[in-house]
């Protein structure tokens, strides 16, 4: 299938009827039934997809809306961090390398500046679970999310909705396809999203300065698809986006000590903040794919190249009124010093080539095979200022700069084959040879305006890291019946090393810049699974269930805070990782349709002496220090004055990894003249999670249930409907800040608006 026949058989409409939809997947490179493919994966499209972007929502709508998946971040609409299977990394500088890749219309995104790219004009959104490394991109250890736009085609069609909302949110967005000739078709597509801030910045005295949480952003895509001849495709697209707004908006002593949760203090729409909020990106990128036909096999080449900038500040202690000896506790409670931190992406620029050859015969053996190179530069600059418990200097000055750089470098060979033993059983195999470098440097420096903040030597600190693997899978899968397909996976993933240099605040050792600079070594994975994929009532109905076991060896780990604004990395022995998950989705009448998904993930950090900061938040005004957070691990080093404790984080879960995820949804539509009035809910359920490798009373969150309902007339043009988002406007922390006191940042309020929209 060439592209310009994959591409019309993509956006084809299923026909309507009483059966479920057939969902046509990509996860092994090539077009394949869902319940087909020997892996477990999840594809969100349609209304399903437009419910979890609604009201201007950004890549995180996703979280907990497919089993095992979670996403956060705490830089907002920027910078979202993937979690699957428990596995992720909460590290929050822009260099930090991560285990789930996110792969956009088969170009991998490495970089957080690039992986926020607006969900708009989509098919589909694949969630590829467990290792994915013979296939895709690097550093798959977790797996990948998958984003596929909708390409040119050969009929002229497009779409185009606007919506208005709580906090004058405003989404608009639309696109445009059609045929030049015999020869080539475009399609344009645009998005434009804005919302004011609604959380008042109130100092004491009551005087709002300023409002937090609006932005303001705009993303396009223009595709050309070419075909010079019968035999040779040529897909063309550039991308641009520019955001602005104000940062993740963190807020002081939202938890209490010994308490479990957001405290009674906590109002969602009012802070007392003296430090700057503000945020903005701009990306944009060149790609080219090429597909042609060589007869019994097809040469594929997808070229991209993307450039991308970001700044953010934002007041990391979270609030006003910095101080050092009590009953000064004004504001939102005790700061023992304060901080803000800007954190810049001056320079990034991302070079991927990958070629490869695949089969194209019906005979009993198909074959894949290519080669990867992957190129990125990067640049960063951390500022930290202070105000020094004056709330008449915002910016207080810069006393403390932080740049680094990073070349990384990778390339790759992979293959992969799957044989037909018979008309119902295959097995299908992949090797993938990995070489991954990078080379990196650091300098710290500070202002004059306070030359003495830090006693800690300053200077430069280079280091170079370069790894090289063979990543592995095997799979079978035996129809058992012309319903149910029966599946079995084992995979061997692989991470590269990693580095991290954020060094604002080293520690104070005899070497204390070289020792702020942490490496982690690579890491592998071995992946164990099996399930099955079945079809019931006649095609109204699929259940599919998978369990999975694995063990990650030497794994990266980020241990953020404890008393410094900065990230360690290091290495556990061993991560062990199981659970099940399941996708239900039925069709009892033609006007009801229901889905479900839940996910049981057990993570455990197994590696005996393994320790890490803990509780940053140490009051300094008494004696002995008083922690003010409740630690609930063995503790190996107390805390002393300034300091925190050291405890051993063996046998703990990992972070952001909770034991439960859940979601469904429920659609019920009654014709009505040329149409349908419909109504449509979904949720997604977490249960607890922490927030860093360590466990205590207060770093940690219990549950979260977010619900939406949109209710409209549709006919085969036209949508009108009203929504709401967070209907119940459940109220839960998603994040915390172990820095000097009891930060935390929070999920998104509730949100209602109405919604046009027509298609053509």
């Amino acid at each position: 299938m060439t592209a310009w026949s994959a591409t019309q058989a993509q956006t084809a409409a299923a026909p309507a009827g009483e059966g479920l939809e057939e969902i046509v997947v990509t996860a092994q490179r090539r077009s394949e039934n869902l319940q087909d493919v020997p892996i477990s994966i999840t594809a969100v499209r349609g209304e399903r997809l437009e419910a979890a972007m609604a009201a201007g929502m950004d890549v995180r709508g996703l979280s907990g809306r497919v089993p095992s998946l979670i996403v956060e971040s705490s830089y907002g609409r920027t910078f979202p961090r993937f979690y699957i299977r428990g596995l992720g990394n909460t590290d929050f500088d822009y260099n930090a390398s991560q285990p789930v890749s996110l792969v956009y219309d088969d170009v991998v995104l490495e970089n957080p500046v690039l992986k926020g790219f607006p969900v708009f004009d989509l098919d589909r959104v694949e969630v590829l679970r467990g290792p994915q490394g013979t296939l895709f991109g690097r550093n798959t250890t977790a797996g990948i999310v998958k984003f596929d736009s909708v390409k040119p085609g050969a009929d002229t069609n497009g779409y185009a909705k606007l919506s208005y909302g709580r906090f004058n949110n405003v989404n608009a967005q639309g696109a445009v396809g059609t045929r030049l000739g015999d020869k080539a078709a475009v399609r344009i597509s645009a998005l434009y999203q804005r919302q004011d801030g609604y959380v008042d910045n109130v100092l004491p005295g009551g005087t709002t300065k300023d409002r937090f949480e609006g932005y303001e952003e705009f993303a396009a895509r223009a595709q050309l698809l070419l075909q010079p001849v019968d035999t040779l495709d040529v897909l063309l697209t550039g991308q641009v986006r520019t955001l602005d707004g104000t940062a993740r908006l963190f807020r002081a002593n939202v938890f209490t000590r010994g308490q479990e949760g957001l405290n009674g203090n906590f109002v969602r729409d009012r802070v007392s903040v003296d430090g700057k909020n503000d945020q903005s990106v701009n990306s944009w990128n060149l790609s080219g794919r090429l597909t042609w036909d060589l007869g019994a096999v097809r040469l594929v080449s997808v070229t991209a190249y993307w450039e991308g900038d970001s700044t953010s500040v934002g007041d990391v202690d979270g609030g006003f009124g910095a101080s050092f000896l009590p009953p000064a506790l004004t504001g939102p409670g005790y700061i023992p010093f304060t901080a803000e931190t800007r954190d810049t992406v001056p320079k990034l620029k991302q070079f991927t080539q990958e070629v490869r050859l695949e089969s194209k015969g019906d005979g009993p053996l198909s074959y894949q095979g290519g080669v990867f190179y992957f190129d990125e530069t990067l640049r960063i600059v951390s500022e930290n200022y202070s105000t020094l418990g004056d709330p008449n200097n915002a910016a207080g000055g810069v006393n403390i700069i932080v740049s680094q750089r990073q070349a990384s470098k990778a390339w790759g060979l992979f293959g992969s084959l799957t044989y037909k033993l018979t008309e119902d059983f295959s097995v299908t195999g992949g090797l993938r040879y990995n070489n991954d470098k990078r080379d990196y440097g650091v300098v710290r420096s500070r202002d004059t305006q306070f030359p003495n903040f830090l006693q800690n030597p300053l200077g430069t600190v280079n280091r170079n890291v370069s790894a090289d693997n063979v990543t592995w899978d095997l799979s079978a899968q035996y129809k058992a019946s012309e319903d149910v397909n029966l599946y079995a996976k084992v995979a061997k993933g692989f991470r590269a090393p990693s580095i991290q240099g954020r060094i604002l605040f080293p520690p104070a050792t005899a070497t204390p810049l070289e020792s702020g600079v942490t490496v982690g070594r690579s890491e592998t994975i071995m992946s164990y699974e099996a399930g099955v994929k079945t079809t019931f009532l006649d095609g109204r109905g699929r259940f599919n269930l998978s369990g999975f076991l694995y063990d990650l060896k030497n794994a990266q780990l980020t241990a953020v805070g404890g008393g410094v604004n900065a990230n360690r990395l290091i290495n556990a022995k061993n991560v062990r990782g199981y659970g099940l998950e399941a996708d239900f989705e039925i069709k009892p009448v033609p006007e009801l349709l229901l889905t479900a998904g839940i996910s049981y993930n057990h993570t455990e950090i197994r590696s005996p002496g393994l320790t890490t900061a803990a509780c940053g938040a140490v009051r300094v005004d008494s004696f002995p220090n008083v922690s003010l957070c409740t630690i609930l691990d063995p503790v190996v080093v107390p805390a002393a004055p300034f300091s925190p404790a050291i405890v051993n984080i063996n046998g703990n879960s990992l972070p952001q990894s909770p034991r439960w995820i859940a979601n469904w949804t429920a659609r019920y539509g009654v014709p009505v003249g040329d149409g349908e009035l419909y109504a449509y809910t979904d949720w997604a359920y977490r249960s607890k999670i922490n927030f860093f490798l360590y466990d205590s009373v207060e770093f940690q969150d219990k549950h979260m249930l977010e619900g939406g309902l949109r209710i409209g007339y549709k006919t085969d043009r036209f949508d009108v409907a009203g929504f709401v988002r967070n209907i119940t406007n459940d109220s839960s922390a998603v994040g915390g800040i172990d820095f000097n006191n009891l930060t935390g940042f929070v999920n998104e309020p509730r949100v209602w608006g109405i919604e046009a929209g027509i298609r053509f």
